[in-house]
């Protein structure tokens, strides 16, 4: 499967080291520009959940990005994390065989 080649890397990760760290900007701060509570943003940055479509597009609204690059970033997260989990139980199922 194509998804072990490589590691999963959550939106939070690419948020803090791409976004905030070159702008030099806490995510108290970003909170704040984007209307939602400081802990919301903390815990994106810190990988311990996940972005939401809300946030998605605060988040794409401020940078100047789009709400489906948030979102395909925590979707592909999440398929990676899942198909390692369910590896097994994948490769079990068949193909439908057409004529």
């Amino acid at each position: 499967m194509a998804t072990d080649i490589l590691p999963p890397v959550h939106p939070g990760e690419v948020l803090r080291e791409l976004y905030l760290q070159p702008l030099g900007m806490s995510p108290g701060a970003l909170a704040k520009a984007l209307g939602v509570p400081r802990t919301r943003i903390e815990r994106v940055v810190t990988e311990k959940t996940a972005i939401t479509p809300d946030t998605a597009l605060r988040l794409s609204k401020f940078f100047g990005t789009t709400p489906q690059l948030w979102m395909n970033m925590q979707t592909g997260y999440d398929l990676k994390l899942e198909a390692k989990v369910k590896k097994a139980e994948i490769a079990r199922i068949r193909k439908l065989e057409t004529a």
